[in-house]
């Protein structure tokens, strides 16, 4: 068995405004969604409810324990168009490329910086976000708060931009999610 992720079951979707952060996604031409680091789905099953009729999404996470609960929890609620599965988000060899419309990444993004680990993790979400698909990145204002990452490794709208765009993303959206989080939305470029 793999080891627990320090920040494994933990959530921040309590913490935002959910109708906001729904409201923000762009879903009505999505068919294919992944939630890279779903923890136990608190963002994946709700956003799952909203996606148009044949869509499916997929969970993905190191942590075996949260990915078996997710997969228990959209079985329990009738949700045929979720799957689960443990995986690498640096290495995404289980998805082809340019396969999916929405890639979200909720309140992950600082802690893969803090491991080394953003640079791989944005490149494989590029590889696997269609042209023009959307990433969804849900992160900590940098401001102090409870609870929530230290200040010093949380992103604001700005450092994020910067991390994300040389891994193929452009025009930066930000929405606020209430006093601890925002979202930032970034479309994928065209493939050369």
């Amino acid at each position: 068995m793999k080891p627990v992720p320090h920040e494994a079951g933990k959530s921040s979707y309590a913490l935002i405004d959910g109708a906001a952060f729904l409201e923000a996604l762009p879903l009505f031409d999505v068919r294919v969604a992944l939630d890279l680091g779903c923890g136990v789905g608190n963002y994946a099953l709700p956003v799952a409810r909203r996606l148009p009729p044949g869509a499916r999404l997929q969970g993905i996470d190191l942590w075996e324990e949260g990915v078996s609960t997710l997969a228990r929890a959209a079985a329990e609620q009738g949700l045929t168009n979720v799957t689960a599965a443990v995986g690498d988000l640096t290495d995404l060899g289980m998805v082809p490329d340019a396969q999916a419309d929405l890639v979200l990444m909720a309140t992950v993004v600082h802690d893969l910086v803090e491991r080394g680990h953003a640079g791989a993790a944005l490149a494989e979400a590029a590889r696997v976000l269609r042209p023009g698909g959307c990433l969804a990145v849900v992160e900590f204002k940098k401001i102090p708060s409870k609870p929530g990452p230290p200040v010093a490794i949380r992103l604001s709208p700005n450092e994020l931009a910067a991390l994300v765009g040389p891994a193929g993303f452009r025009d930066p959206q930000t929405v606020d999610l209430g006093p601890s989080n925002y979202l930032s939305l970034f479309r994928r470029k065209a493939l050369p």
